[in-house]
């Protein structure tokens, strides 16, 4: 490979990384309450509502249905008018931010109701508000799953980001549809694909020694 195609990759890991740590942080920011929302407004829990249950289901539901390349198609408009432009990598954090909100959303969910039910006996007897045994109590012992869970929505993430190329989104996947699918380069799709890998790989790994650190400590 030359010079050229060598600096376009380094250039592309780079892209790919702030499009997936940017669209994580933003739909952690939105997700995290929504799941939190859905935990606690769920029959027999702290703060059960089912009309509000229903609908934030429904919103997570619809938007978690659709495929990642229709609702890039989809918000081609929404993200021209957020951020001026709609390729790029700016441009591509909107569609893959709203893209994980409903996957963050329902993961916060289900770890959520993986914590052991006489915690929150334990903290309702003590006199605890709702909100309270949910900050305090339920939220720091789902920890660990949240954690492993966050790896596994961050690497969700890399490969949305690898599907923004096919709108122009750049990083790796941009660079693996241009070079290696249009121009016929195999080396570049194979080495795009690989790092790709290692990435998720990585993530993957970080998230799984954080969750064991965390249930240790």
């Amino acid at each position: 490979m030359s010079d050229y195609i060598i600096n376009t990759i380094i250039q592309g890991v780079w892209e790919t990384f702030v499009m997936t740590a940017f669209a994580s942080l933003f739909s952690y920011i939105i997700g995290m309450p929504l799941g939190i929302v859905l935990y606690a407004t769920s029959k027999g829990r702290l703060l059960q509502n089912r009309g509000v249950n229903f609908v934030t289901g429904a919103v997570v539901n619809i938007t978690r249905s659709l495929p990642f390349l229709i609702l890039l198609v989809l918000l081609i408009p929404f993200t021209r008018f957020l951020v001026g432009q709609s390729i790029g990598t700016t441009a591509a954090i909107v569609p893959l931010t709203i893209g994980a909100i409903p996957i963050v959303a329902r993961m916060v969910e289900s770890s959520l109701n993986e914590v052991n039910p006489g915690i929150i006996e334990a903290a309702t007897s003590m006199g605890a508000s709702p909100l309270y045994t949910i900050f305090h109590f339920i939220i720091p012992e789902a920890m660990p799953s949240l954690l492993q869970g966050g790896a596994i929505n961050v690497a969700t993430v890399l490969g949305y980001s690898a599907m923004a190329g096919v709108i122009g989104g750049g990083g790796l996947g941009a660079i693996a549809l241009q070079y290696g699918y249009y121009r016929y380069q195999k080396d570049v799709l194979w080495t795009t694909v690989a790092l790709l890998i290692i990435m998720v790989m990585l993530i993957q790994e970080l998230g799984i020694r954080l969750s064991k650190r965390h249930r240790k400590s």
